[in-house]
């Protein structure tokens, strides 16, 4: 083992021995380096990163672990940078927190840093959503906002994550710029903790009341829901904190018949009932499903901890069916292009807005009813970011990831599954008026526009030679661009690292205008596109592959559907993934 590295360690946590850390801390590295070293060395071989949207990490004492001392320096850090940034200005946050362990105290610790350093604090009372977080900002005027959450991440993990007054998380310049002052913070005694009285507000269902008024401006179908008032939906938060807002918006846009899953409606950080807490992965609704079969229900939906994104699963043959990410927002594409056309609210001015890796049906679509659509960056920042780009001169219809996260209106700027599922609902409803389901809808939009299939592929290499092979890869794809990729000649490239699109039938080079990030694409002749980008935070690589079948009629679904599956393994042996 390096001598070095063990010197290193030894030499921070004897730091933190001596410091002003609290006895429980101390007594926990003694034990560390007594009994189990390696485990030090994970806790203190480097510092935490804070990132472009702040913490994220395994809880435990040290510098390399979230706890109540690097919590408290990243928001002196944050503190100093809004004091830069809003000379003269009286200063205010707003701080939510979810079911994490762990969670109230990260988020007490960093409303007391916020206060100390002069700035006004709105503090939930308990958990609640990401999406509220991103709306009280907003509602109170505030210049900042952070959320306690590790979103679908082992229960081991807890974060913190940062946004702006426009109630969006952080992007350039000022993601960086935090960065640079949270370095800068090198010990707890940096940290300014003494708060004046009066400094901190707590805020509740005041809130909530306001923020769910709000979210009932977005459903246009209130028809289509009374007369399917007790259509029959299942519901679960995970653990988390859609537990008493998702049943709430439901029944006030008019639903009769919601059915919890008791067992994942109790409150806990362990998530006890799921290997993840993830609703992209099909075990975690599977209690749901349990419960749909149970009380013969039209839809299921399940949010993740932080309620930010939503999974479902929709009836077929008495069976029920998970659909993917680009399913649902197709879904809710559709429905709100041709709601929106239906009440003349398509005036010219309206668009939607999806990431460079979700489904080009939403495009398709958009292009259908003459609406503006924009592509950008993967991440909800950046969705955000031309919502604000736009403010005051066009209206936003509806955003969304393929990674199941959406969004309509425009009083809250992340992605919102409370927001989602009275859409979801809604647009279920809508189906049912038409004597028709979701699976129906969603075939309807394949025989209109085109069958199109994903496929996500993660290729993990792991440590500081995975990271160099990444970086390797990522060279040769731009080196040596394949001529052809299932099948299909590749027409064009888009390089966003060099802000470039390659025009290969046309022998045309064109720049793209979005913020440089390494992702590669590869659109073929038949309009298959293939994104590969190295993972922000985790050691993979990740190519996004989509094909596109022409379907004429619904009946043809299943040899579409098959056809797409062999294409795609087409690709997968061409790129060697």
């Amino acid at each position: 083992m390096d001598n070095t590295l063990i010197t290193n360690v030894m030499l921070k946590a004897q730091q933190w021995l001596d410091g002003a850390y609290d006895e429980n801390t101390k007594a926990e590295i003694r034990h560390l380096m007594e009994n189990n070293q390696k485990e030090l060395i994970e806790c203190f071989y480097t510092d935490l990163e804070f990132g472009t949207g702040g913490l994220r990490g395994i809880m435990g004492v040290g510098t390399n672990r979230v706890n109540i001392y690097t919590v408290a320096m990243a928001t002196q850090g944050l503190s100093n940078y809004l004091i830069k940034n809003f000379p003269g200005k009286k200063l205010s946050a707003a701080i939510a927190y979810d079911c994490r362990n762990n969670g109230q105290l990260f988020a007490q610790k960093t409303a007391e840093v916020f206060a100390a350093n002069g700035i006004k604090v709105y503090l939930f009372d308990s958990l609640r959503p990401t999406p509220e977080l991103s709306f009280a900002i907003r509602h109170f005027a505030c210049q900042t906002g952070v959320v306690v959450t590790a979103s679908h991440n082992p229960k081991e993990y807890n974060g913190y994550k940062v946004y702006w007054e426009d109630g969006a998380q952080i992007i350039a310049p000022h993601d960086k710029n935090i960065i640079a002052e949270v370095r800068k913070i090198s010990s707890i005694s940096d940290v300014k903790q003494k708060a004046s009285e009066g400094m901190i507000h707590s805020i509740g269902n005041e809130v909530d009341a306001v923020y769910l008024n709000r979210l009932e401006t977005v459903v246009k179908g209130k028809e289509y829901i009374s007369k399917v008032a007790d259509m029959k939906i299942v519901y679960t938060p995970i653990h988390g904190t859609g537990v008493e807002l998702v049943p709430a918006i439901l029944k006030q846009i008019g639903f009769n018949n919601i059915y919890g899953v008791d067992a994942q409606n109790v409150v806990d950080g362990n998530f006890p009932t799921v290997q993840s807490p993830n609703p992209e992965n099909a075990d975690a609704l599977q209690m749901a499903i349990d419960k749909a079969m149970e009380v013969d229900a039209d839809l299921v939906m399940a949010t993740d901890p932080d309620a930010d994104r939503v999974g479902i699963a929709i009836k077929v043959n008495n069976q029920f069916l998970l659909l993917n990410g680009n399913q649902t927002g197709a879904i809710l594409s559709y429905y709100m292009l041709n709601t929106w056309k239906e009440q003349n609210l398509l005036q010219g001015k309206e668009y939607m807005v999806k990431t460079i890796v979700t489904t080009e049906l939403i495009a398709e679509m958009a292009k259908a009813f003459h609406v503006e659509y924009y592509d950008v960056l993967t991440g909800f920042k950046y969705i955000a970011g031309i919502m604000r780009q736009n403010e005051g001169k066009k209206t936003f219809i509806f955003g969304g990831e393929e990674s199941y996260g959406y969004l309509a209106g425009d009083f809250v700027r992340d992605k919102d599954a409370v927001m989602a599922c009275a859409l979801i609902a809604e647009t279920a409803a809508w189906a049912k008026n038409q004597n028709k389901s979701l699976w129906d809808i969603l075939m309807e939009i394949y025989a209109k526009y085109g069958y199109f299939q994903e496929d996500l592929v993660n290729v993990v290499k792991k440590g500081k030679e995975g990271a160099e092979e990444i970086s390797r890869m990522m060279q040769n794809f731009r080196d040596n661009t394949p001529a052809k990729i299932g099948g299909s000649d590749v027409v064009m490239i888009k390089d966003y690292l060099n802000s470039e699109t390659i025009n290969l039938k046309e022998n045309r080079r064109e720049n793209i205008s979005l913020p440089k990030e390494n992702v590669l694409q590869f659109i073929t002749e038949d309009f298959t596109k293939i994104s590969v980008r190295p993972s922000g935070t985790e050691p993979k690589i990740k190519f996004y592959v989509s094909v596109k079948i022409d379907l004429a009629k619904s009946e043809n679904f299943e040899a579409a559907q098959k056809c797409a599956r062999e294409k795609i393994l087409l690709v997968k042996s061409d790129l060697a993934i």
